[in-house]
């Protein structure tokens, strides 16, 4: 199979991804490890998301939409030192949140906020075994910062954290069969743990601890006829082990009614599966489809994040001009519907959440030297 076809798997995580589990906006691919020789490339994408809900018991008060469109950027440059080891360096944004509840709707979080942004830098060593198999691993800094305004009935809450960087590590395994295009890479990202430092209501100073979870990554590929390849991966991430819970957040107010004790959690972990069939058009141009699902878990989902699983559907293609390949794809979800818990009546829905959708769009352009 020609190369245009061979390299198409990347294709999988060329736009962003919509609205996944937790705060989710990569998939942590390594894809771009595997190109031959000395290769780098850039990536772009945008999601605009359309979210909004209704009062459960007052149905005309809506929030209207009140998830952010947001950007994300990646870079990734691998080399072969020799016949058995490859060193690659990378850059991307594999967490974020960006929520804003419109003013003067009369919804009850009318005003409220968060931005959280994460950034990553990780350098892989790759030890190549044999003409098929190759181990891999390495290491993961991480930045992280935010802040969160709360407007609720009875709640007048602030959080900004400053910087946290911290380190965690990757490790993997793949094995091979270039001849039929068959590629299969199971990796594992550690979890990390920051230590924050913060101001709430701003005036008190105040710290906290917050794990950014593990996750797993199966990704595979193989030809399936001339000119045909199939890809899949499925995705694990350790979501029910986040959880954001400042100091005074969780003691509460003096009246002891400042809201729950977390501020971001969730119940359960994702999993998060994507299936494409890629096909070489002309020994330059290589077209993809893909769908992907995350499963509703059920429950109330935060406020700060009132989505529930998702179904995706996305078309890509890839160029190949020279030593430089183009690959543009849109993508588009189906957000699971989500219930939002009314605070002061602990157990009993306050917001639902339906009919959300949203749009993502990406570029990636790589070069090998």
């Amino acid at each position: 199979m020609n190369k245009v076809l061979c390299a198409t798997a990347a294709l999988l995580a060329t736009t962003a991804t919509v609205q996944a589990g937790g705060i989710e906006r990569t998939t942590q691919s390594l894809s771009w490890l595997f190109e031959t020789g000395s290769y780098g490339e850039f990536s772009y994408s945008m999601v605009d998301a359309d979210v909004s809900g209704v009062v459960s018991f007052a149905p005309s008060v809506s929030s209207k939409d009140m998830i952010a469109s947001h950007r994300t950027v990646g870079f990734a440059f691998k080399t072969d030192l020799n016949e058995k080891f490859s060193l690659g360096v990378a850059y991307e944004q594999p967490f974020g949140a960006d929520v804003f509840y419109p003013t003067g709707t009369g919804y009850p979080y009318a005003g409220s906020h968060a931005d959280l942004n994460a950034d990553e830098i990780k350098a892989v060593l790759q030890y190549n075994v044999d003409s098929n198999w190759s181990v891999y691993g390495g290491l993961r800094f991480q930045n992280v910062k935010g802040d969160v305004t709360v407007l609720a009935p009875g709640v007048d809450y602030t959080l900004d954290v400053a910087m946290s960087t911290k380190l965690g590590y990757l490790i993997g395994v793949a094995y091979e069969r270039p001849e039929i295009a068959m590629r299969i890479a199971l990796t594992y990202n550690s979890a990390i743990k920051h230590e924050f430092d913060a101001t709430e209501i701003g005036i008190l100073s105040t710290n906290f601890e917050t794990e950014f979870p593990q996750s797993v990554n199966l990704e595979g590929q193989t030809g399936i006829a001339e000119g045909t390849l199939l890809m899949g991966s499925v995705r694990w991430v350790n979501w029910s082990a986040f959880d954001i819970t400042p100091d005074l957040y969780s003691d509460g107010a003096p009246d002891g009614n400042f809201g729950p004790r977390s501020l971001v959690d969730y119940a359960d972990d994702t999993i998060t599966y994507s299936l494409g069939v890629a096909r070489s058009f002309t020994d330059n141009f290589a077209g993809i489809a893909t769908i992907s699902y995350e499963k509703s878990n059920g429950g109330f989902s935060g406020n700060l994040g009132p989505t529930d699983g998702r179904t995706s559907i996305g078309l890509a293609g890839r160029y190949s001009v020279g030593k430089a390949t183009i690959t543009g794809g849109v993508n588009y979800s189906w957000i699971g519907d989500a219930e939002t818990e009314n605070a002061a009546a602990p157990g009993t829905t306050l917001g639902d959440f339906s009919d959300n959708t949203a749009l993502g769009v990406g570029i990636r352009v790589g070069y090998t030297f």
